[in-house]
């Protein structure tokens, strides 16, 4: 693919996210398979080389220690896409805050919309469909008895191979906390 985009996201690997691929599946069976993530820097062009990316991918987080994020309500994007998602409903501030300090050279953007952190279950073909399936995401999220919470230590630096697939390039883990043996 002719000049890439790239998105750094944050793999939900748990329970929950094993839900949100499930709903996925059941929600859009046609829609390429996604692995349920947190997006940190939505689809963009590189304004220098992938390995300057990934510099500074590693510098910053290095200085960033892992942390958790709570997960509220299902809602959806309409009117402006036909997208249904789980809303972070706290500590959202270090999704924001982690965003706004990538979002520099070479990985700057101009992004469409304003950042809200999210875990999108589907992106709908239409405004009908989105409107008909967040009504069942909603009651499969309410039956959900698993732990709604999401630890992040590690994000993915990803490119687009052609319209929806994705492929990862690189693990960036964040800063990693190493207690004394003991305690």
């Amino acid at each position: 693919m002719q000049n890439p985009r790239y998105a750094l996201v944050a793999y939900v690997r748990s329970p929950v996210g094993e839900f949100v691929e499930k709903l996925r599946r059941e929600l859009h069976p046609a829609s390429p398979h996604l692995g349920a993530h947190v997006t940190i820097l939505p689809p963009r062009r590189l304004q220098g080389s992938e390995q300057q990316a990934l510099d500074l991918l590693e510098e910053a987080c290095s200085n960033i220690d892992p942390f958790d994020i709570e997960l509220g309500e299902v809602e959806t994007f309409i009117p402006v896409t036909p997208t249904i998602f789980i809303c972070v409903a706290r500590t959202a501030y270090r999704l924001r805050e982690l965003h706004d300090r990538l979002d520099r050279q070479p990985l700057q953007a101009s992004e469409e919309w304003p950042y809200m952190p999210h875990l999108t279950i589907a992106k709908m073909g239409s405004q009908v469909e989105a409107q008909e399936a967040v009504h069942v995401a909603e009651q499969r999220w309410a039956e959900f008895d698993g732990v709604k919470r999401v630890h992040v230590e590690e994000l993915t630096f990803v490119r687009e191979k052609e319209d929806s697939c994705w492929e990862d390039l690189a693990p960036v883990p964040l800063r990693r906390i190493l207690v004394p043996h003991g305690e």
